[in-house]
């Protein structure tokens, strides 16, 4: 079928009328306080709780710092099965979809186009997706598990041949189609309820199919809330790393060392500032512009490290790279009977409960940029671009931090010292090092201003009950919760921020997790609703 082809209005308002429909309208449930438009429950309850964890963490920052890994302990030691099945199921179901009649279906309606070329379309998801922590991790991570840093993926020995083929095949698991998988299956699914059933776009809306006219009701002020959450510490967790990567790098080439984590703190407060201007100027002004520019920079930096490594050699490891992650994928999903705890837990668990939390930014970024595409293009894309780039990304830049590990060359002879620091460790065994670890750290600032705009533009929406253009000052507000929390989480952690950092994620990750599933199940109902509809069209179509 074209279904660009031009539909007869007398039929294409029955064909709308056979999808879901509900007598809910978009703000409905808003209070307006003083030229803002705040959805009651959602708004007041989460910025309570937001207001309320950034007071505690910073008064009480021995005791919130216990909580919380303690908490994350918990939910690791207890949780970890389902972390794992999850993130599979979402791998699994998202392939199901595209070899599905449902791939047809395009998100928007039968006439809708795309609102943003395939380049901009793909920088935006990618820079949304994951930008800060691949450059936080690309050299660290498979160092790590090479050297045997913090355990080693599957037990094997560490420093043995084995190993370095599991390293990469590890990293390329935390970073390839189980976080795309998840991303995916939440970004279309709120496309597909905004866009086609016209609901609003916020979380609830994808469980309408399960509980009706309910979700307008409790059952979706939870669902928005544990979305708002979950997202919150998400990013808050991306922007920690992202400014202590940028501190560290700045000591590493200029010998600043503030006292405690205040240099962090100092980024931290810079970069929310400018994340507050770029979310004043809206999608087209900010995140596109910084997205485009984001991946203009990122490919300059690995073409760098490209050509002036060992290119033939890094080459031939790209699809060595591949290989690796095809071998590993499937004994690092099983959930069960897993004789590497430290691995397991301190990587795989965190990772999957990250990717959980940032679910809901990420799929509610790439929905609203997602109009126009095909369910199969939506997720090919979605999946299989970012993991193409990301197995290039990560050979280039993990291959090289190895060979130096392998050769004893430089400060990273001796293997991970600072995972904060590794990538500028590598960056200055090769020329122009003090100019390229520059580079990196505008990158890593600029991916910092990128995810932290996205990330107030989306927790606006949802908490302004799904209005796209609510009032620039709610989204002011977001931006600078953010930058609020990740100060806690580094204030509270104190030399263990990190740690602590990655237990806020982990902690928030868990009461999500089950909504994903569910989400599946809604997805498909909705999916299934849309085709029957369609064909129905299409019948009538004919006789017309």
């Amino acid at each position: 079928m074209n279904e660009q082809k031009q539909i007869p209005k007398p039929l294409l308002d029955k064909f709308r009328r056979r999808l879901y429909t509900t007598e809910h309208t978009v703000g409905e449930n808003n209070t307006e306080i003083l030229g803002l438009d705040l959805h009651r429950p959602v708004f007041f309850f989460t910025a309570i709780a937001v207001v309320g964890f950034v007071l505690f963490a910073l008064l009480l920052p021995n005791i919130a710092n216990s909580w919380l890994n303690g908490t994350k302990d918990w939910v690791v030691n207890g949780f970890d099965w389902l972390f794992v099945s999850t993130a599979n199921i979402m791998v699994i179901f998202s392939l199901i979809l595209v070899v599905s009649p449902y791939g047809s279906i395009r998100i928007g309606g039968i006439n809708a186009k795309p609102e943003f070329n395939r380049r901009s379309w793909l920088s935006m998801l990618f820079a949304a997706g994951m930008g800060i922590g691949l450059m936080f991790w690309s050299v660290a991570e498979p160092l790590a598990y090479a050297s045997g840093w913090a355990g080693t993926p599957l037990g094997v020995a560490a420093g043995s041949p084995e190993a370095y083929h599991a390293a990469m095949g590890a990293t390329m698991y935390h970073w390839g189609l189980h976080p795309w998988g998840i991303y995916a299956v939440v970004g279309l699914s709120l496309a597909l309820f905004a866009y086609n059933f016209r609901f609003p776009l916020t979380m609830r809306s994808v469980f309408y199919p399960i509980f009706k006219e309910k979700t307008w009701g409790l059952p979706g002020h939870i669902i928005d809330i544990l979305a708002v959450l979950a997202t919150i510490f998400g990013l808050a967790t991306s922007l920690g790393l992202g400014a202590q990567q940028a501190a560290s790098g700045l000591n590493y080439l200029f010998g600043w060392d503030f006292a405690g984590n205040s240099l962090e703190i100092t980024i931290i407060v810079v970069v929310t500032a400018l994340a507050t201007i770029s979310v004043a100027r809206g999608l087209d002004g900010g995140v596109k512009l910084l997205s485009n520019v984001n991946m203009l920079v990122a490919l300059s930096l690995l073409l760098f490290v490209f050509f002036v490594g060992n290119s033939i050699g890094l080459l031939s490891k790209i699809g060595a790279t591949a290989v690796d992650y095809a071998t590993y994928i499937i004994p690092l999903s099983n959930p069960i009977g897993r004789g590497d705890d430290e691995f397991f837990h301190g990587w795989t668990v965190f990772y999957w409960a990250w990717w959980i939390s940032w679910s809901p930014f990420v799929g509610m970024f790439i929905a609203r940029i997602s109009k126009g595409r095909t369910v199969r293009e939506f997720i090919t894309s979605v999946m299989l671009a970012p993991t193409l780039v990301t197995i290039v990304w990560m050979t280039v830049f993990g291959q090289s931090g190895l060979s130096q590990y392998d050769n004893q060359v430089g400060e990273l002879a001796g293997g991970v010292s600072d995972a904060s620091l590794t990538l500028f460790q590598m960056l200055a065994n090769l020329p122009l090092g003090t100019i390229t670890s520059l580079i990196a750290i505008i990158l890593v600032m600029v991916f910092f201003v990128t995810s932290s705009d996205s990330g107030s533009l989306v927790v606006d929406t949802i908490t302004a009950g799904g209005k796209l253009e609510a009032s620039i000052y709610q989204r002011i507000f977001w931006a600078v919760a953010q930058g609020l929390i990740a100060i806690a989480l580094l204030y509270g952690g104190g030399a263990q921020a990190l740690k602590t950092i990655q237990a806020g994620s982990v902690s928030t990750g868990l009461p999500f997790t089950s909504v994903l599933i569910v989400m599946c199940i809604s997805l498909w109902l909705g999916l299934r609703r849309i085709y029957k509809a369609r064909e129905q069209l299409l019948s009538e179509l004919e006789k017309y």
